[in-house]
C-alpha cells in the first residue's frame, strides 16, 4: 500500500479542474462559488464581510491555501493511502468535510464521527488487507454516489456528478475519468502525465 504523498501539484490539479471556475448557479445551495469555494466558505475564510465580486475575484493561490487548511489538513488526507487522499480530498471540497469523512468511515466500519483518528485509520488498514485498494476506492465512491443521488438538486447537476465521480462507464477502469478511476491510478503508482485531467462539472 502506498501513503499519500501529499498534497501535491497533481492533486491540486485535479481539485481545481473538477471544480472550474466562477459559477452562481440559481439551484446550488453553495451560490456564488469559485473553484469550489463558496461564498460562505470565503467570508469565513477572510473574517469579514465580502461580496459575490470578491468570490469571483478568487485566486487561484488563495483557493489552494483554503484547500489545504480546510479540507486537506481537516481530513488528515496525509494519512490516508495513496489515491485515497486524492478521493477524499475531492469529495470534502464538493460536499463538506464532515459528509466525506463519515462515508468514508461508514465504508470500513468505523463510528462515523466524522473524525479521523487511528481507529478509523487502522480500519482502512485492515480493509485493504482483507479486500484491496481497488475494492476500497470503489466502496467509497459507491458511498458517494448514493449521497448525491439523495439530494434534491439530483435531476439538475445528475450528469455533471457522475462524470465527476464515475466518468464515463460505472465503476473502476484504468481508462476512464472520474474521480474513482483516477484514485486508481494514483494508488498503482501511474504517472501523473499519464491521467487524463477532470472536466469541469458543478
Amino acid at each position: 500500500m502506498n501513503i499519500s504523498l501529499g498534497f501535491t501539484p497533481t492533486i491540486q490539479s485535479f481539485v481545481l479542474a473538477s471544480e472550474g471556475g466562477y459559477v452562481d448557479h440559481p439551484k446550488d445551495p453553495g451560490g456564488a462559488t469559485n473553484m469550489g469555494i463558496t461564498f460562505a466558505v470565503l467570508q469565513a475564510w477572510r473574517k469579514r464581510k465580502i461580496t459575490k465580486a470578491d468570490v469571483k475575484a478568487l485566486t487561484k493561490t488563495e483557493a489552494l491555501e483554503i484547500y489545504k487548511a480546510n479540507y486537506w489538513d481537516v481530513m488528515q488526507c496525509s494519512r490516508l493511502p495513496l489515491g485515497l487522499d486524492y478521493m477524499v480530498m475531492d469529495y470534502g471540497v464538493n460536499s463538506g468535510p464532515g459528509r466525506a469523512i463519515k462515508d468514508l468511515q461508514r465504508t470500513v466500519g468505523a463510528s462515523d464521527d466524522g473524525v479521523i483518528g487511528a481507529k478509523t485509520l487502522a480500519l482502512i488498514d485492515t480493509y485493504i488487507e482483507q479486500e484491496g485498494i481497488a475494492a476500497l476506492l470503489e466502496a467509497y465512491a459507491k458511498a458517494r454516489w448514493t449521497f448525491m443521488r439523495g439530494l434534491s438538486i439530483f435531476s439538475t447537476f445528475k450528469n455533471g456528478w457522475k462524470t465527476r465521480v464515475w466518468g464515463k462507464q460505472d465503476g473502476l477502469q484504468t481508462t476512464d475519468t472520474g474521480v474513482a478511476d483516477r484514485g486508481l491510478k494514483l494508488a498503482r503508482g501511474v504517472p501523473a502525465a499519464m491521467i487524463a485531467m477532470p472536466e469541469a462539472t458543478i
